[in-house]
């Protein structure tokens, strides 16, 4: 339901969204067509994946991390829709980040 939503909005403020967008996974000789699926991928550049749960964990930052290097895409939002305020419910990842 808040990937549908989230997509709307979106799309109404002119970007392109693909949801469930199947993501492949090469790993040495091995290719899967289908690795995972993206929540959303916003103009084809930002991985978002939607959550809603009671906190965001350790995991949850580690598994849209993965998905951003198994897809070599810079930017991912992890957005928990289940808090008071939507903008502490979000979290931005970057891939490659020089510390």
């Amino acid at each position: 339901m808040y990937e549908a939503v989230l997509a709307a909005e979106l799309e109404k403020r002119g970007l392109t969204v693909v949801r469930q967008q199947a993501m492949p996974v090469v790993y040495e000789t091995v290719k899967l067509e289908i690795g995972f699926r993206a929540d959303l991928v916003v103009n084809g550049k930002v991985v978002v994946e939607i959550k809603s749960v009671e906190e965001i964990a350790v995991v949850h930052k580690k598994q849209l991390l993965t998905y951003l290097k198994l897809t070599g895409k810079r930017l991912g939002l992890l957005i928990n829709f289940n808090t008071a305020l939507i903008k502490n419910g979000i979290v931005r990842i970057v891939n490659q980040l020089e510390e």
